[in-house]
């Protein structure tokens, strides 16, 4: 099911012609094929600071490696770009805030907000992207950085630093009908250089449909000897439950470009079509039943015997019995826990018995649905709920291994599920985000591809919202 207000032109020119109050949403500027390099090759990004900022090194190294080309607006900031520029053939200009060449267009903002301290410092945010934010092309970036509110003795800090995340989340809202988003990166004391990974995903056109997010990079988990920037999935194995369809098998896809030998897991009543995925990727195929006893034991066995052990797991395998609690069934409520969060609980305990291998990842499917609550999903909204609370809890026990633990929390995506649902309701849920459409299965699978990546080791215990700014649960 395609969304009528992106793909018909002549729908598009009519409203907008007629001025008629129906948003008209941005075809977003989405990533094609495995990660490059330079992910940022010739993109303008604006490059302001608070003074004392401790990410001037950590973003002249990134910027410049991804193939940006950096502008800065405080004299300091160059000497931190002058070695990575040069070496990167990137040196960053200065300008003033006004003094940008006519007609430019800026593919990315960035602030550095770690050292802001009482709140009236906050007036540093509108000093640096007041003039900017027309000059923010369509499918834009804005990534601000602070440091995490709880990290400070003083309650005014903390609150200058909390500030960060509802500015950020407005400014999501108030670029979204461009299709662009922002977002804010908490950042802990000693984890500056784990920023890389994370700046990298969001300033790509790999973060389409992620928006309006609260990220916090910390050091909790071990770093990788090694953390490549392409296929960086090379030589590992990779489990994806539910790979048949729609989310899954974008995922299955990613992960094979990225190097990974992906086991697609589904139930026997889907062989032929997980069979389908597997070979094309060059994968194999997994049949087990999660609602199953012995589905523990088949794919822990399998994986063993077979590979040797896993270094992804991704659980994106889920059912919904949706009907209002009066009307539920009780099977209905224990197919869905058991499914959607009995059997993650159980398996990832088993294969963290010496199958999932050190500096692995673990990847939980939550959703909006969980976050915010749905009526008629109790049950489904109680599992990925649980799976909120299950990722932030194991993620530090996994740490030490250099294990990280995160979810995604899916909003709109376009999959035969949402095209089942009645239409009126369907395109209320498209426009109700930042975006004012829904997301792609591989939007989805972009996410995990990267929380499964060896440059994702900041972040861990997380929740990344999918959903391109959902007003729900937001």
């Amino acid at each position: 099911m395609s969304d009528f207000l992106l793909e018909n032109q002549a729908a598009r020119k009519l409203i907008q012609t007629l001025g008629l109050p129906v948003p008209v949403p941005m075809r977003l500027r989405r990533a094609k094929g495995p990660w490059d390099e330079r992910p940022l090759h010739d993109d303008d990004v604006v490059v302001g600071a608070a003074p004392g900022g401790a990410m001037s090194d950590a973003l002249a190294r990134t910027l410049t490696m991804a193939g940006a080309a950096p502008w800065v607006t405080r004299p300091e900031l160059l000497t931190a770009f002058a070695e990575p520029g040069e070496a990167f053939g990137r040196p960053a200009k200065l300008i003033t805030p006004d003094g940008l060449p006519d007609g430019l267009r800026v593919r990315a903002l960035v602030f550095d907000a770690t050292n802001l301290g009482d709140p009236t410092e906050l007036r540093a945010l509108y000093e640096f992207f007041h003039p900017l934010m027309n000059r923010l092309a369509n499918c834009g970036r804005v990534v601000v950085i602070g440091r995490p509110p709880g990290s400070f003795e003083s309650a005014a800090i903390a609150a200058t630093h909390a500030g960060l995340e509802g500015f950020a989340r407005s400014v999501a809202k108030e670029v979204g009908k461009r299709g662009s988003t922002a977002h804010v990166v908490y950042v802990e004391r000693g984890a500056e250089e784990r920023i890389c990974g994370v700046l990298r995903f969001l300033l790509s056109a790999r973060s389409a449909f992620v928006s309006g997010q609260p990220l916090h990079v910390t050091g909790e988990a071990r770093a990788p000897s090694q953390a490549p920037w392409t296929r960086g999935l090379a030589g590992k194995i990779a489990l994806v439950t539910g790979a048949a369809r729609g989310i899954g098998e974008s995922t299955a896809e990613l992960l094979a470009a990225e190097g990974a030998h992906v086991v697609c897991l589904d139930r026997p009543a889907d062989d032929a079509l997980v069979s389908q995925v597997a070979r094309r990727i060059g994968g194999s195929v997994l049949l087990a039943d999660l609602g199953q006893a012995d589905a523990t034991t088949v794919i822990v066995d399998a994986l063993r015997r077979t590979h040797g052990g896993v270094d992804v797991v991704v659980h994106n395998a889920g059912i919904t019995r949706d009907k209002t609690l009066a009307k539920m069934k009780p099977e209905a409520w224990d197919q869905t826990l058991e499914v959607n969060l009995a059997s993650v609980a159980r398996i990832t305990s088993a294969l963290l018995e010496g199958t999932l291998r050190d500096d692995g990842r673990i990847v939980c499917l939550s959703s909006v649905a969980g976050i915010a609550g749905n009526v008629g999903q109790t049950n489904y909204a109680a599992s990925k709920a649980g799976i909120v609370g299950y990722v932030r809890k194991l993620a530090k026990h996994t740490a030490a291994r250099g294990i990280t633990v995160n979810a995604i929390a899916p909003g709109f995506i376009e999959t035969r599920l949402t095209a089942a649902i009645p239409m009126v309701i369907r395109e209320a849920a498209r426009r109700l985000s930042n975006l004012g459409q829904g997301g792609l299965p591989r939007d989805v699978g972009e996410a995990i591809s990267f929380l499964a990546s060896p440059n994702a080791h900041g972040l861990t215990g997380q929740v990344l919202r999918v959903c391109g700014g959902a007003l729900v649960g937001a």
